[in-house]
């Protein structure tokens, strides 16, 4: 069914012009005829040289789209509908008739544990907050702890800049280059959905015995030993991929019998410790989890984003999407093969969709906000919100 100009509740466009001017006009236009003015919340993602004139770009969205709340990151590449833009500059912007959304500028001041600004009063239960935030100064540990586990936080960190005060955050219209930009999204309106990419190997364990990040027996047995028994029973192709990068999945939804994908949150494995002979592991574990190793390639990303795209749909529609997408993925994973983007265009019947490629994705698993890496993470809406 063809849409009525200005009828849809949301609405995306990506240019990549060079001229500033001419790459705003195109994504303003396009979302505009699409939904109209007075969106409740517009995103908007810039890349590269054009990071230099987002004040105009930003000037022009406000004046022309007359969002209630502008959120802005720039990013070393942004997401489009079909399209993943990873060099030159570019634009993405999306808009949506979402409900009111409620504005936050978020600050970390120095302390142990830091003290986060910002968020003192927590969101109501069963609400999203879409965060974008800057990874050199904006501790996204301390906001969980904020929110609890009974509010989503999803988004990602910005990726533009390589030291402290490169990346520009944008809340209304008040530019940062610290601390994170975020919205609260009533209940009902977003749900978060993260695929690790991952794929298990070997069995499922219990970790028995371990010292923060360092796991020193799965099932009684020491872990360097039953790491070395499922390397040496893997394929060849699949000892390759551990060799590139090993993974452990820690279960987040406790089940009786068995384990399936999206219940495990996925961390890196750092390396085996000599002397103790304990495997290192990038998160802290602890006693009486259960735990089992994992590889990632391209088919697996695939594989893991199509079956979380599925079993969502299943539940609901998704009808416009944000996607957070690691910069380790794009054409560094999948080459010129299909992507997170065109995935999720693919299977959403091209819903309205905007993104960036983070330094860090935002997302829960389970009960647990987390951040991740090598990770799409996404915030979809449903029309009928």
């Amino acid at each position: 069914m063809a849409i009525e100009p200005g009828s849809a509740r949301f609405g995306s466009a990506v240019s990549t012009h060079p001229d500033p001017a001419l790459a705003v006009a195109e994504v303003v236009g396009e979302v505009a005829d699409r939904i109209g003015p007075g969106p409740d919340l517009a995103v908007v993602f810039v890349s590269g040289p054009l990071i230099a004139a987002v004040d105009d770009i930003l000037a022009v969205v406000r004046a022309a789209l007359r969002p209630a709340t502008l959120l802005a990151v720039s990013s070393a590449g942004v997401v489009g509908n079909w399209q993943e833009i990873d060099r030159g500059g570019a634009i993405s912007l999306w808009a949506g008739h979402t409900g009111a959304v409620t504005p936050l500028r978020l600050q970390a001041l120095p302390g142990t544990p830091p003290v986060l600004v910002g968020l003192e009063e927590v969101p109501p239960a069963g609400s999203t907050l879409l965060l974008l935030a800057d990874p050199f100064s904006m501790p996204v540990d301390a906001v969980f702890d904020a929110v609890g586990p009974h509010v989503a936080v999803v988004g990602g960190l910005a990726s533009a800049a390589r030291a402290p005060g490169g990346n520009v955050l944008v809340l209304d219209d008040e530019r940062h280059s610290d601390g994170g930009v975020a919205v609260v999204i009533p209940p009902g309106v977003a749900e978060p959905l993260v695929s690790q990419g991952c794929r298990p190997i070997g069995e499922p364990w219990v970790v028995t015995r371990c010292d923060g990040q360092r796991l020193f027996e799965l099932a009684g047995r020491p872990a360097s030993e039953r790491l070395r028994e499922l390397i040496d029973s893997l394929s060849p192709g699949d000892r390759a991929l551990a060799g590139h990068g090993l993974h452990l999945g820690v279960v987040a939804r406790e089940r009786a019998d068995d384990f399936r994908r999206g219940d495990f949150l996925i961390r890196g494995v750092m390396g085996l410790e000599r002397e103790s002979g304990a495997v290192v592991v990038g998160d802290r574990l602890e006693l009486g989890q259960v735990v089992q190793f994992q590889v990632r390639d391209a088919g697996s990303a695939r594989d893991d984003l199509s079956a979380a795209l599925v079993d969502r749909q299943q539940d609901s529609s998704i009808d416009a999407t944000l996607l957070f997408t690691c910069t380790g993925r794009g054409p560094h994973m999948f080459g010129d093969g299909p992507n997170d983007a065109s995935l999720i265009a693919e299977l959403t019947s091209d819903a309205p969709m905007a993104g960036m490629f983070c330094a860090g994705e935002i997302g829960p698993v389970g009960p647990r906000n987390a951040m991740h890496g090598f990770t799409a993470t996404m915030c979809t809406f449903r029309d009928g919100a």
